[in-house]
């Protein structure tokens, strides 16, 4: 299978090869486990906090963690969002990102070509909640978002595709360079 990816962390090169599974993990899974200790008291102490307020960071990790928990019990045969690469089906979706990223100021190199041996999800980042202080909450809007079933209130849907597996460059499509810091 082939997908483009939108290089925002640092750039990539043709033949670079990535691996995602349950043991390789993205940036994500690392921003949500530095988050673990305060996830534990809010789901002990909810009394103490008001989710209007909840930092960014810390409401993505109350998020990830309820959707891995699911994905694991009913999904597992879709990647992790926490060891998974996000990629785009189409260049022209890439494109579309990578615009969005440059206009956001977020470093933004280029667009990959990546063949996958492994599995992929095609979700809708809209299905993505803002994190609740209750578990149970925050399990029912993952199961929404796993079980991807199309969403009948007209809002567009903004795709989404996770893969995992062994991951190789074979092309750069196209440079963006934006928001770069040279050294």
């Amino acid at each position: 299978m082939f997908a483009y990816h939108v290089v925002t962390d640092r750039p990539m090169y043709v033949g670079q090869q990535i691996i995602f599974d349950e043991e390789h993990h993205n940036g994500v899974y690392q921003r949500v486990y530095d988050k673990i200790d305060i996830v534990n008291d809010i789901y002990a102490n909810p009394f103490k906090y008001d989710s209007e307020t909840l930092e960014h960071h810390t409401s993505v990790a109350l998020r990830e963690l309820a959707l891995e928990e699911v994905r694991r019990k009913k999904y597992p045969q879709y990647p992790s969002r926490m060891g998974c690469l996000y990629v785009s089906k189409s260049f022209g979706e890439a494109d579309n990102w990578g615009k969005f990223f440059a206009e956001i100021g977020r470093p933004t190199y280029h667009i990959v070509k990546l063949e996958i041996k492994g599995d992929y999800f095609i979700g809708d980042a809209t299905k993505c909640f803002k994190g609740q202080l209750s578990k149970e909450e925050n399990l029912k809007l993952a199961e929404i978002y796993w079980e991807n079933k199309i969403d009948t209130s007209n809002q567009q849907a903004v795709c989404e595709m996770l893969v995992n597996g062994q991951i190789t460059v074979v092309e750069i499509v196209k440079e963006i360079n934006a928001n770069i810091e040279n050294d």
